[in-house]
């Protein structure tokens, strides 16, 4: 794997950089880049001083989504059929997509420039999404003659924009700009672009400020809620996880102190 593909670094405390590096393919989604980073996200997942993760792209695209040129190669295909060699394929991206969901800690798309067909789904699968003024938007499968549904983006798009935003997308294939997105709910907001890190490192930061577990199990529900069959077995999980927390740790009494102090929780995850 060639890791100078994506780069980690910590720029602030407790706040994770990842920086698909393939500016001059627009960080498209080959899979010398996926395999990196798929393998950066398990890392991260791991390194309990990363409280947050923030994504982004280098150059002026976040990620145009598959690379029709140079696709690169995966290990591990010797021997096999056209066929199999495409489900191992579908697969690896597949496990990049979850491998977002799966992480312990949020991870915020700070989406500056293009995202594109896969590019999307890697914005839509992670936790929050902020955009640049630069940044767009496209289900592109349908322009190339495909389905426009992958990598997720059929699950996950309607959840974000609701189901008639979802189908226009997905079936016109047309762009939506950062300024659109913010107001139909695809990205959380839309700042200017010499600010989008800085801006996500804030959100991050104030994550980082609060109860470790209480931030886990919030993702955790929060993507579980997507699934649930019904409301009450809902309830009941998000009921487990308050007590979970209340009665293993002595952040509710600390968020009343600080409160009647006057200074800031410091939350320390166990009693």
């Amino acid at each position: 794997m060639n890791t100078d593909l994506v780069l980690v670094d910590k720029p602030r405390p407790q706040v994770a950089l990842v920086t698909l590096n393939r500016p001059e393919r627009m960080n498209s989604m080959a899979f010398d880049l996926m395999l990196p980073l798929r393998a950066a996200i398990e890392e991260i997942k791991h390194d309990n001083s990363v409280r947050a993760v923030v994504l982004t792209g280098a150059g002026r695209g976040f990620c145009s989504g598959a690379d029709q040129k140079a696709a690169g190669a995966l290990p591990h295909l010797d021997g096999l059929t056209a066929p199999t060699k495409a489900l191992r394929s579908m697969e690896v991206l597949d496990e990049v997509i979850l491998s977002f969901r799966r992480l312990n800690q949020p991870i915020i798309a700070a989406v500056n420039g293009p995202a594109i067909g896969g590019g999307l789904c890697l914005a839509l699968a992670a936790d929050i999404r902020v955009a640049s003024d630069e940044a767009y938007f496209r289900a592109a499968g349908i322009n190339n003659g495909l389905t426009a549904s992958e990598l997720g983006l059929s699950y996950l798009l309607p959840r974000a924009v609701g189901t008639s935003r979802a189908f226009e997308m997905m079936l016109t294939g047309g762009d939506i700009d950062a300024q659109q997105a913010e107001r139909i709910g695809l990205v959380s907001h839309c700042v200017a672009a010499d600010r989008l890190l800085d801006y996500c490192y804030d959100i991050a930061e104030r994550i980082a400020t609060f109860s470790r577990p209480g931030i886990e199990l919030t993702k955790r529900t929060l993507w579980s809620g997507l699934d649930a069959s019904s409301l009450e077995g809902h309830m009941q999980a998000e009921g487990l996880g308050q007590l979970y927390i209340r009665l293993l740790t002595d952040n509710f009494e600390e968020a009343v102190a600080a409160r009647t102090e006057g200074r800031p929780a410091v939350f320390r995850d166990q009693r």
